[in-house]
């Protein structure tokens, strides 16, 4: 019975600190390691089970690799950067950072990149795609992320 107590104990204090404007939220501060841990294995788990039925019918043909270079160009290079630039601008706003695929090529299975890309994460400032691009294109723009290292030279200069 102590355990139980206990625990609605901390949930409740935990409700309060919440509701009285305790928790900082600000993108500005770097959150706690309990609270980073917590999130990022929630978001893992939430792409995992979330991704199980993504499948790509695309090929990983240059010409797909190379869409997918144009779309992240117009879409996702002011957040994740460039090859030039592998550090954008805005990407130490937010907290998390947004990740620097040019410093760190993604290490999320395809199906859950698919799935991040599509759905978005709240509160990071990824935004849903699924509204802007087609599936097509999102697989598109992984087969791009998942070939950073071997990129075609189609890629490397996209219109």
């Amino acid at each position: 019975m102590g355990v139980v107590f206990g625990a609605v104990g901390l949930a409740a204090a935990l409700a309060i600190l919440l509701a009285l404007g305790y928790v900082d939220f600000g993108a500005d501060k770097q959150p706690s390691r309990l609270e980073s841990k917590l999130a990022m294995n929630a978001v893992d788990a939430w792409a995992d089970r979330g991704s199980r039925d993504a499948r790509n019918s695309l090929t990983g043909s240059e010409e797909n690799i190379t869409a997918g270079a144009t779309l992240y160009l117009n879409h996702c290079a002011g957040c994740h950067g460039v090859p030039s630039n592998p550090e954008s601008q805005f990407q130490r706003s937010f907290y998390p950072p947004a990740p620097g695929f040019f410093r760190e090529a993604p290490d999320m299975d395809p199906a859950e990149t698919f799935y991040v890309i599509k759905r978005g994460i709240r509160w990071t400032g990824m935004p849903a795609w699924s509204a802007t691009l087609t599936d097509q294109q999102i697989w598109q723009i992984v087969m791009f992320a998942d070939n950073l290292q071997k990129l075609p030279p189609s890629a490397t200069n996209p219109k």
